[in-house]
């Protein structure tokens, strides 16, 4: 079978020459690198990615194909603008596959690129850092793609894309012992699955949510998680009229980062974000190294001396990973930039102590 040509172009305009791989087309957005081995289907269905071209510096990619039970948000979308691959599996071979990685990203409109050299381009994306791309599977020339793509631009409100259309829940498993609700900023699946597994009733509502609309729950906290984009795009009226409440709150992902602006902390972009379910953190009550899920492309700038403290920082580049609020000595609200609930198991525990802090308010009220 005769392979479609495919071309991806960087803003600086270095070129790089495959074959189309998922849908034909053009797509655009910022390109980062995603060091995960396996898991591309939670990763391209994290609304995290919304926005991105990843690029996967695995060689190989979609042996195992892709099942309906494993998708990183309810909707099962692929929220990645494209995907850039080495070595796709031509036949995936899994006993839980139902359709291959090419056929979803196919449906689903998304524009990839296969058999292009990824070392190289991650390489050139480590040291020049995060930036625009374009994909293209039609007939055009690299300067007409160049033009297109610095005539493009990214999502307006990338929350407001990625967020649930409407209210749900997600019922706890076995008996309910509290309610929370998820201000779904780019909430992934995995995380609610966690708080469920423990006895937890999860009320998910959209970003647009007021203060009213939480309370009404009587929620014993409240979880920001997710997603995509600049936190500094974000209102954090609502985050300070919770924390003025006393409200426990669980921040992951941009929540963390909406948490710690909502604190009157600073946050600043990484060079080549975070992505990838292989990143070491260090947690600094013990010095204990996790290996964790990533998916951000900010971090939270270091608070000055007072209430809020630094939990986790990055092993790889120093970079804060956690904040905690401690009042009296009792943990207020906290949050990590990682997602304890995608990849490696080391972090779970996290939500352990998110409703331990539920179950001291509880006691203390």
């Amino acid at each position: 079978m005769t392979e479609t040509p495919a071309t991806l172009i960087l803003s600086d305009g270095t070129v790089f020459t495959g074959e189309a791989f998922g849908a034909i087309g053009e797509t655009f957005g910022n390109a980062v690198f995603d060091t995960g081995m396996g898991a591309y289907q939670e990763m391209l269905t994290d609304p995290a990615h919304h926005g991105h071209i990843v690029v996967a510096t695995a060689p190989q990619t979609g042996n195992t194909g892709w099942n309906d039970e494993d998708a990183g948000n309810p909707r099962g979308l692929v929220w990645a603008a494209g995907y850039v691959v080495r070595d796709p599996s031509p036949r995936p071979s899994n006993w839980r596959s139902q359709r291959s990685l090419d056929e979803v990203l196919t449906a689903q409109g998304v524009v990839g690129i296969k058999g292009i050299d990824t070392r190289a381009l991650t390489s050139h994306l480590r040291r020049g850092g995060i930036m625009r791309a374009a994909i293209s599977s039609l007939p055009t020339t690299p300067a007409e793609l160049l033009a297109k793509l610095n005539a493009s631009t990214g999502p307006v409100d990338a929350v407001a894309d990625v967020t649930t259309p409407a209210p749900y829940t997600v019922d706890a498993q076995g008996p309910s012992h509290h309610t929370i609700v998820a201000l779904d900023y780019g909430l992934t699946t995995g995380v609610t699955n966690e708080m469920a597994a423990r006895g937890v009733t999860v009320k998910v509502v959209p970003a647009s949510a007021q203060l009213a609309d939480v309370t009404a729950f009587k929620p014993d906290g409240v979880l920001i998680a997710g997603g995509p984009g600049d936190p500094a795009a974000v209102d954090t009226t609502l985050t300070k009229q919770l924390l003025d409440a006393g409200v426990p709150i669980f921040g992951i992902g941009l929540g963390a980062q909406v948490l710690a602006r909502a604190l009157g902390l600073s946050t600043s972009a990484l060079p080549a974000g975070h992505h990838g379910v292989n990143q070491p953190v260090r947690r600094l009550a013990d010095g204990k190294i996790a290996i964790t899920a990533h998916n951000h492309d900010y971090t939270i700038d270091a608070p000055p001396p007072g209430p809020v403290q630094v939990t986790h920082v990055a092993v790889n580049d120093a970079t804060i990973e956690g904040i905690a609020l401690v009042k009296g000595g009792v943990t207020a609200a906290f949050g990590v930039s990682f997602n304890p609930a995608a990849g490696p198991h080391d972090t779970e525990t996290l939500f352990d102590e998110f409703v331990h802090m539920m179950q001291t308010e509880k006691t203390h009220a």
